[in-house]
């Protein structure tokens, strides 16, 4: 099994799109890098060769920005939004969407499960009680 950048690659996957599972890396990025590294991007990974699988390995790491770089990159940005009360960093920590969406309905997947308003229901007329048994006489001092 290929293992680049800390991913291990689906071995019964085209190279092009086996790349892919890498964080960071699409189609068109995953097909450049293949073709620098003089790999048929349409080959298997299963085929890959080990000098194959080292010259992409380098070629990304020298490259380009993956998988944990890239996601601490990432978190840090939106922290940044956050910590100077951008209006971006602002959607972020309220967890709305980011990029003017309307909220009115939608964005339910930033907002979370639905939470309705707490409605009371009306207590529902019990009929009479039947004819009520006779009280137990009163102790005395109670």
């Amino acid at each position: 099994m290929a293992r680049v950048a800390g991913v291990d690659l689906p071995r019964e996957k085209r190279g092009e799109v086996a790349v892919t599972y890498i964080y960071g890396l699409g189609r068109p990025t995953g097909r450049r890098i293949l073709l620098r590294a003089n790999v048929d991007p349409s080959k298997r990974v299963k085929a890959w060769t080990d000098d194959e699988v080292n010259r992409i390995r380098e070629l990304i790491e020298r490259e380009l920005k993956v998988e944990g770089d890239l996601r601490r990159d990432v978190s840090m940005n939106v922290k940044r939004l956050m910590d100077i009360g951008s209006y971006r960093g602002i959607r972020h920590r309220r967890g709305l969407p980011v990029r003017g969406q309307r909220t009115h309905t939608n964005a339910r997947t930033r907002k979370g499960k639905k939470r309705g308003v707490m409605i009371k229901k009306k207590v529902a007329a019990s009929p009479a009680p039947a004819a009520a048994p006779a009280a137990a006489p009163k102790k005395a001092g109670a």
